[in-house]
Order: C-alpha cells, then sequence, then structure tokens
C-alpha cells in the first residue's frame, strides 16, 4: 500500500519501491560505504555486493503508525570505523526522507553484510 502525503494542491502517493530506491541513494552518498548488499547471505557467508541498479534490494520498508522503519543492508569500506559509517548513513538517510522527500522516518537500522577493500 502506498504511502499518502496530502497536501492543499492534492495527494501524492509514494510507493515502497520508491522509498527504498531514495534511501538506498541517500546511503550511497556516505564515505566508507562500499555498497548496498543482499538482504540474505549466501551458502557460503559471502555478501554479494549489488551495483547501483539495484539500490532497493538492500533496503526493507516497514510501516509502524505513521513512521517508517528502514533496514539497510551494507558493505563497508575496509579500513573504516564502521560505527562512524553507520551513523553517517542514519544521519544521512533520515535526513533526506525527512527534510527533502517529507517522510517521517523514526528508526534506520543497518546491517553491515560484509568488508571489503575498495579500489
Amino acid at each position: 500500500m502506498p504511502l499518502q502525503i496530502q497536501s492543499e494542491f492534492g495527494s501524492v502517493h509514494i510507493t515502497d519501491h520508491v522509498i527504498s530506491v531514495l534511501a538506498g541513494s541517500a546511503a550511497m552518498d556516505c564515505y566508507g560505504l562500499v555498497g548496498m548488499a543482499t538482504r540474505k547471505q549466501l551458502k557460503d557467508g559471502i555478501a554479494e555486493l549489488l551495483g547501483r541498479d539495484n539500490l532497493s534490494r538492500g533496503v526493507e520498508v516497514h510501516r509502524e503508525n505513521d513512521y517508517l522503519h528502514i533496514d539497510l543492508y551494507i558493505i563497508v569500506s575496509y579500513g573504516t570505523k564502521i560505527s562512524e559509517v553507520a551513523h553517517n548513513i542514519q544521519s544521512k538517510v533520515k535526513y533526506v526522507m525527512n527534510e527533502v522527500v517529507g517522510v517521517k522516518v523514526d528508526v534506520v537500522n543497518i546491517f553491515v553484510q560484509g568488508v571489503r577493500v575498495s579500489r
């Protein structure tokens, strides 16, 4: 069910897919992030790195009342402080969704699926 935003000019319907693409795109702007990962790791425990065209596959969107809960599955760059990268991503995603899109985000959960040497 799409998210509906009412304004004086009418209503806007935003699907979960659009929200997940926007959240993934905002996360990709953060330093220390190599890319988005699949939500489920492969059999041997290695996470698949997704390209820019698959950003929504590394994001899950849940609704609780009027707020969104966003789960991001990421791969971080080797040598960066994981907690700082995660905090920066949380801040950026919340800012973009709250201020730019106008959607209230309550929680942004980060799941680090792997560490890669960035090229």
